[in-house]
């Protein structure tokens, strides 16, 4: 019998996903990583994460398979939301998701199931791993309103090779009446949102957390100076410009551009400001930084789609060594921001985006 090692969160993908590994006959272990213990609940004031460990402890139970529970706070905080605050006092937009899976969290599973003499690691991702002559394939998990895959996309071939996905062809709908049947008291639970392990929060107010406020001067395309703003690191490029505290705009900017304005540019630490459709917020090509291969012994197919963030649509395009060419140019991209691109459902290379 083959033992696999399951990255149990409390949330009902990871719990179905023990439930088929054990009708597949594998031993399963649970693990629940505790990597943040600072968000609380907003009722009871509890760190959110032991909620999330009672229910893994429940399934575990349930499908009467033992359940670790393993620390990584200090490395998830030093090395992922640490670096995350300084890509952001850098001027660029990280994507700390798809950092924890590469650095943190595939890693960690993996030393613990050497630990325990384990043959595989699992997650509950909407994704699939498919075997080929050449190696191993990333894919798109079935349901696209739900795939995961972008977040998989610095993951190796050697990664790959012990990994399961074992809910990646079925669809949320299928994972919530299979819990139901099952009796999982978590069938109906809402799932996360935000950033991994920390969750859904004012953005803006934890940044400023680390990054102390820089004012600076708001300028218009032509570099007229129209306003000032709390510091370039809370903005994004691409980002609406709403009513926000220490952000301020001439009047006499306003009244000539009454529709929404966007951030269009970062220099030094001054905002360059447009109204909405104005064409320096688009974008023809991409510089892609630390272009990664998911398999690097497969050659780049010529008909290739871009994905610029999670869920978001598919962009046609070619790539030229690491200079990736959009067919048609592209709103809102931020040096930072991560880059996927795909043949058909297979996830070919990623790679982070510079202007």
């Amino acid at each position: 019998m083959k033992t696999v090692v399951l990255g149990m969160s409390g949330g009902v993908d990871s719990s179905v996903a023990a439930l088929l590994l054990k009708k597949q006959g594998y031993k399963v272990i649970g693990v629940f990583m505790k990597n943040y213990s600072d968000t609380k609940d907003i009722f009871t004031g509890e760190c959110s994460y032991l909620e999330d460990k009672r229910v893994a402890q429940k399934i575990a139970a349930i499908l009467k398979i033992p359940l670790v529970t393993i620390d990584y706070e200090k490395q998830y905080k030093g090395q992922v939301i640490n670096r995350m605050f300084q890509d952001y006092k850098k001027g660029l937009t990280p994507n700390p998701d798809t950092l924890c899976n590469k650095i943190i969290k595939f890693p960690a599973l993996w030393k613990e199931a050497k630990r325990l003499k384990a043959d595989y690691i699992a997650t509950g991702h909407y994704a699939i791993i498919k075997k080929s002559k050449t190696g191993f394939e990333l894919l798109q998990g079935k349901d696209k309103t739900k795939d995961q895959s972008y977040f998989l996309c610095d993951l190796t071939q050697e990664d790959l090779s012990h990994t399961l996905f074992p809910i990646g062809k079925l669809t949320k709908e299928n994972i919530r009446k299979i819990a139901k049947k099952n009796k999982f008291p978590n069938w109906d639970r809402k799932g996360t949102s935000g950033i991994c392990f920390i969750g859904r929060m004012d953005f803006k107010k934890f940044l400023k957390k680390k990054i102390r406020e820089k004012p600076g001067s708001v300028l218009s395309i032509e570099g007229k100076i129209i306003g000032k703003h709390p510091g370039s690191s809370y903005f994004t490029i691409g980002e609406r410009i709403g009513e926000r505290k220490g952000f301020v705009i001439d009047k006499e900017f306003k009244s000539a551009f009454p529709s929404k304005l966007y951030v269009a540019q970062k220099v030094n630490n001054n905002l360059v400001i447009v109204p909405e459709n104005h064409p320096s917020l688009k974008t023809s090509q991409v510089l892609i930084k630390n272009l990664h291969l998911i398999n690097p012994r497969e050659k780049i197919p010529k008909v290739i789609q871009a994905r610029i963030r999670h869920l978001g649509e598919l962009h046609s395009g070619k790539l030229n060594k690491n200079i990736f060419k959009f067919n048609r140019p592209q709103e809102a991209i931020a040096p930072g921001q991560i880059i996927v691109l795909y043949s058909k459902d297979k996830l070919i290379a990623s790679g982070e985006m510079r202007l």
